[in-house]
């Protein structure tokens, strides 16, 4: 039972609806630009999406094994992301060998699901999906050691292009592919801002030069605000390509994202950053359900 408690953290099983979710948004505005929906490649593109960022997840938790040793604070982050609240490598549940068969059984199942979409569709997406496996590299070892936020503003575009390897299972790398990538990186900024913010103890202890680390608690919170400043800019280039019922969903996006903002502001702490996080997530649910929904209707 410990170990498949530990397997659920090392997957964030909790959230396995949301990778999907996004991926088909991708998917699904493709489909509505070229007429091309199918019922088959919907399911398909949803299990490229579950199986290829769960296999991130876990050359994640993999490639800080060590790091994830120092850890000093359970009860915030890690509970959020993990159901059970814990780092599964380092606490003896999943050994590195496992954790790393898990990831290669992950990685080649997407790759094989991938090599059935039809050419070019099928290079466009695994060469995104190596592309990203190999910035999460990058982040996870650059930030042990930099000056710069070098990993942060390149290993995170594994997370702004995951919605655009969907975009590219049935669609090309036009101007509406682009528009979804310069709208999504900011916010995919902006969220690891957040996400470091309500980690920064941790993120201490193990020597990580993250954002707080690098510019402290209130430079953490400009990071944030410019970047969804950049978001919402880039938001209007986003939304000529959509649909009423996605505009809205994005309108109600920034609604969120703005209560979040004020919220960080008065209270620039990991407590704070912790109480707004979900509220990042949950206008990242209402972007890609808003695109889903209103590229089906």
């Amino acid at each position: 039972m410990a170990t498949l408690r530990g397997y659920a953290d090392l997957l964030r099983l909790h959230f396995f609806f949301a990778w999907p979710l996004l991926f088909c948004s991708g998917y699904l505005l493709a489909a509505a630009t070229y007429g091309t929906f199918s019922l088959a490649d919907l399911i398909r593109a949803a299990i490229i999406g579950f199986l290829g960022f769960e296999g991130g997840l876990v050359l994640n938790d993999y490639i800080d094994r060590e790091y994830d040793k120092k850890d000093t604070e359970f009860g915030r982050l890690t509970r959020y992301w993990r159901i059970f609240g814990t780092r599964p490598i380092p606490a003896g549940l999943v050994s590195p060998r496992s954790a790393l068969l898990l990831f290669l059984i992950l990685a080649v199942s997407t790759l094989i699901v991938i090599a059935t979409l039809p050419f070019p569709h099928s290079l466009y997406v695994a060469l995104i999906m190596l592309c990203g496996y190999g910035t999460e590299a990058f982040y996870q070892v650059k930030k042990r050691n930099q000056s710069f936020p070098i990993a942060q503003l390149v290993g995170r575009t594994d997370f702004a292009l995951f919605p655009v390897a969907g975009y590219l299972c049935t669609g090309f790398p036009d101007t509406t592919a682009l528009c979804y990538f310069l709208f999504f990186y900011p916010f995919a900024m902006a969220h690891l801002g957040v996400n470091d913010l309500a980690d920064v103890e941790n993120d201490r202890a193990r020597g990580m030069q993250t954002i707080p680390i690098l510019y402290g608690m209130s430079g953490t919170v400009w990071w944030i605000v410019v970047f969804l400043l950049i978001h919402m800019a880039a938001a209007f280039l986003f939304i000529t390509r959509l649909d009423p019922i996605a505009t809205t969903g994005v309108a109600l996006g920034f609604a969120l994202l703005v209560f979040a903002v004020v919220h960080l502001a008065r209270q620039p702490t990991p407590e704070g950053g912790m109480k707004v996080l979900p509220l990042f997530h949950l206008a990242m649910l209402i972007y890609a359900g808003s695109i889903v929904i209103g590229s089906l209707l």
